[in-house]
């Protein structure tokens, strides 16, 4: 079965644009790119995946890019542009010209949980969304009243929700995460990546029995075709080894699910939703 991880990183910490990654971050501050995957992806079958930014730059899209052309692993590269710029759409026009350029990240989870209504920002959302072209969404609980209300103003918008949009699972919490990703899930073009479920904090316990009750949840309402898998490597190292999430995703497949479900967990979702000829 081929595998496509629909969610990993690669960053070079000398080009000093990732805010967050800092010395205190422990073993994600040194660099993480192809050849230290390579290893993992022939031992776990992963033919290939998407790279998605970490540093809010073009310069970061610019470096991945250039590693997708370089790296033939790389099926696409989710980028970062300006929603806020007026010089948004010929930016937005000038990337869609690289085959490798898939998909737009905001990086919602560090802004204000109405950032996604600002009238620049859903103004180009809006032409994003006539374009049918992708755009992951990294929220927290926090974002999801105002990406339903995006979803209600413009329900074609193609998009997937990153990591189940990180529940409050050591708390035991659902709501009002299980409602509102109820109402996301009945829009079609919505898909979601199981993909950061370890904690994002180093060596912090966690625990399958924990995780599994909301992936259930994310199966149950999005179904087997509008979910993907993601091992949002290196950034799951802060808790867990790339071996522990990928068993990890495995332990919640249905033995039921017919070899064609699997496929699309593990492959054509993504490609489907990426738009990706692979």
């Amino acid at each position: 079965m081929r595998i496509l991880d629909s969610h990993q990183h690669y960053w070079d910490i000398s080009r000093k644009d990732y805010g967050w990654l800092t010395p205190e971050t422990g073993r994600l501050y040194t660099n993480y790119l192809p050849e230290h995957l390579k290893p993992l992806r022939e031992k776990f079958n992963i033919q290939c995946t998407i790279v998605v930014q970490a540093a809010p730059s073009l310069e970061e899209t610019n470096f991945l890019l250039e590693l997708a052309e370089k790296e033939k692993s790389i099926a696409g590269v989710v980028g970062w542009l300006d929603l806020e710029s007026d010089e948004f759409l010929d930016c937005f026009q000038f990337y869609r010209k690289h085959t490798k350029f898939i998909g737009i990240r905001p990086m919602i989870q560090d802004l204000p949980s109405d950032w996604l209504l600002k009238e620049k920002v859903m103004e180009h959302l809006r032409i994003v969304a006539e374009e049918e072209f992708p755009i992951d969404l990294q929220a927290n609980p926090r974002h999801l009243p105002s990406i339903l209300y995006l979803l209600e103003q413009l329900p074609s918008l193609r998009g997937v929700i990153d990591h189940i949009a990180k529940p409050p699972m050591k708390k035991g919490l659902w709501e009002p995460w299980k409602g509102l990703m109820e109402r996301i899930a009945s829009y079609p073009n919505i898909m979601c990546k199981i993909s950061g479920l370890v904690p994002e904090r180093t060596d912090a316990p966690w625990s399958r029995d924990t995780i599994k009750p909301y992936v259930d949840h994310i199966i149950s309402i999005f179904g087997t075709e509008r979910i993907m898998f993601g091992s949002d490597w290196p950034v799951c190292l802060y808790s867990a080894s790339f071996e522990e999430v990928f068993q990890l995703f495995h332990s919640f497949l249905k033995a039921s699910w017919s070899k064609k479900a699997r496929e699309n967990v593990f492959f054509h979702n993504a490609a489907r939703f990426y738009k990706l000829s692979i």
